[in-house]
């Protein structure tokens, strides 16, 4: 039995399908590099970093993150996030596209069909479970494990993916042949006519179009244009920060200085006026134990850097941060060459930095921000700023540092 006499539309068919799949095999490994490339910025090597400690050897990363350009993580993490909402679009239209195959008996004649729609099942899934988990990750509406989820939910569907299109690159190939793109395009709906050849998708008793080819593919790729102007401006920044209308983290944060985006607030994290009082100490811990007043802080050397906080959600803001290099404060308790340092908050967070990152010029103990003391909410008394860090790298309230020399 073809399930395709259910779906009518005289448009679908294997050239339309093989348009969107063009656009997916180029998008969706962009979409799993930069996802790996998100992974390794965690620096994974240090449990204390591990999203997935679980990971076994589809963690395995041979280098440390870099720090240099400082907005590296900013580009990588925006790439993932806006180019995955951008993708939905068309994922959703491709399987809209293949909808009668999938209703089709016997489901498989051949080895290669077989094989395709074992596929299908890591495929379809896969894709669905990423792009949800993606999107409810943006705004903090999943209660599961979500890098842990999205980490091996993505290895499960790119092995299908490659299968898929192992067994279908050829089929696609031989389907953009067999129409002109130009042609497709200057054709409107009177001119709309059913493939002639079918794979199972063109219907057998076609309607009448309602829409041509070309407006579909205006549609789908309108549609995937509108949501990424909704949604950069929380990467991108400057002007563009107020057409992000989607936008999930663009709220004033605090006085002049700090009106910028915040994650978690102080009261989310039950911060104390207490802790973070005139009483605060940064202990200090290497070859000696030192435990440091903010206003001995402010009174070292201090230097003056431009660095952006980009999160995994995609949003980041790049402000200017004032505060004592980390590389400094290291030689202060006895490490000459630091080869790593683990970074304690008082909201009981725990981060490990490479000595790379405490030696960059730009990482630092920050107590200031575009010439303002930090508010409670950005991390008053002190937080760490790292280039190229993940934002949770850039530890707010931050209560203790231990240096290790480097072996």
């Amino acid at each position: 039995m073809n399930g395709s006499r259910a779906w009518r539309s005289p448009i679908r068919g294997p050239w339309i399908t093989s348009v969107f799949g063009l656009v997916l095999l180029i998008g969706i490994p962009v979409e799993f590099v930069t996802g790996l490339i998100s992974y390794a910025a965690y620096n994974p090597r240090f449990s204390t970093n591990d999203p997935n400690p679980a990971r076994g050897l589809f963690g395995l990363y041979l280098f440390d993150w870099l720090t240099s350009p400082s907005w590296v993580y900013r580009l990588t993490e925006g790439i993932h996030v806006m180019l995955g909402l951008a993708l939905v679009p068309v994922v959703l239209a491709k399987l809209w596209s293949v909808i009668p195959r999938l209703f089709t008996w016997p489901p498989w004649r051949s080895v290669a069909r077989l094989l395709e729609r074992l596929s299908l099942i890591l495929v379809v899934g896969g894709v669905l479970f990423e792009m949800t988990t993606g999107i409810l990750d943006i705004d903090y509406l999943t209660t599961i494990d979500f890098y842990s989820a999205h980490f091996f939910g993505a290895w499960a569907f790119i092995a299908g993916f490659v299968v898929h299109v192992c067994v279908k690159f050829g089929e696609m190939l031989r389907a953009l042949r067999s129409r002109s793109l130009r042609t497709e395009l200057r054709t409107g709906l009177e001119g709309t006519r059913p493939e002639d050849i079918d794979h199972g998708l063109v219907p057998p008793e076609p309607a009448a179009p309602t829409i041509s080819r070309r407006g579909a593919l205006a549609l789908v790729g309108g549609t995937s244009l509108v949501v990424c102007v909704v949604t950069a401006g929380e990467n991108v920044g400057g002007f563009m920060r107020r057409s992000a209308l989607l936008g999930t983290h663009y709220r004033s944060s605090g006085p002049a200085g700090n009106d910028f985006p915040v994650n978690h607030t102080a009261a989310g994290r039950q911060i104390t006026a207490a802790e973070t009082g005139p009483d605060w100490r940064l202990v200090l811990v290497g070859a000696r134990r030192l435990s440091v007043s903010r206003a001995q802080l402010t009174s070292m050397p201090l230097t003056t850097a431009n660095l952006p906080i980009a999160c995994t959600e995609g949003w980041s803001t790049t402000q200017t941060w004032t505060g004592v290099p980390l590389a400094a404060l290291a030689r202060l308790v006895g490490i000459e060459r630091p080869g790593r340092a683990q970074i304690e908050s008082l909201d009981s967070l725990t981060v490990t930095l490479s000595g790379a990152q405490v030696c960059s010029a730009g990482s630092m103990v920050a107590f200031r921000v575009n010439g303002a003391d930090l508010s409670l909410d950005h991390g008053f008394p002190a937080r760490v700023m790292v280039p190229a860090a993940p934002g949770t790298h850039n530890v707010k309230w931050i209560a203790r540092i231990e240096f290790s020399e480097a072996s």
